[in-house]
């Protein structure tokens, strides 16, 4: 089997079986993103203990391209903590900001190394990044907190 049609096998089945899908109720973070480009929007509520990020979820509506993505985000990142999950978030930007250049590292992104192809098509590009986006700025809000707890 050729690598693209594996890789679009495992897009369209986080797309079809999203992980983590249904916004949990007990969170403390939740961010919300739009893609004006396209319309798609994403949802996430974060629940966390100590900078450990204990669920991640998610709701939205989209593409195959910007759900399938949020899917695969939530997979790699759930149990981890803020500081686990950003060395996931770089690379997988360095992954879209590649123009196809970088297959992705599968050590850190597993599944996520199937969004290689997109990287080559600019207008997909948000797509793909819609959730990774909105968890970055939620991270960034559970630094906020967790600045100001040490600053009490």
């Amino acid at each position: 089997m050729h690598l693209d049609n594996l890789y679009q096998e495992v897009i369209l089945d986080h797309y079809k079986r999203p992980e983590y899908k249904g916004l949990g109720h007990d969170f403390q973070i939740a961010v919300h993103h739009v893609n004006p480009s396209c319309g798609d929007e994403i949802t996430l509520h974060l629940r966390l203990d100590n900078n450990s990020l204990l669920q991640l979820t998610w709701d939205g509506v989209g593409c195959s391209i910007s759900m399938a993505s949020a899917s695969v985000m939530a997979g790699l990142l759930n149990g981890k903590t803020i500081d686990q999950g950003q060395p996931i978030l770089d690379a997988f930007l360095a992954l879209m900001q590649s123009k196809g250049a970088d297959a992705g590292d599968e050590e850190i992104l597993d599944d996520a190394v199937a969004f290689s192809g997109v990287s080559k098509f600019p207008a997909r590009i948000k797509c793909a990044l819609l959730a990774w986006m909105a968890y970055k700025d939620a991270a960034l809000q559970v630094q906020g907190i967790s600045g100001a707890r040490e600053n009490v």
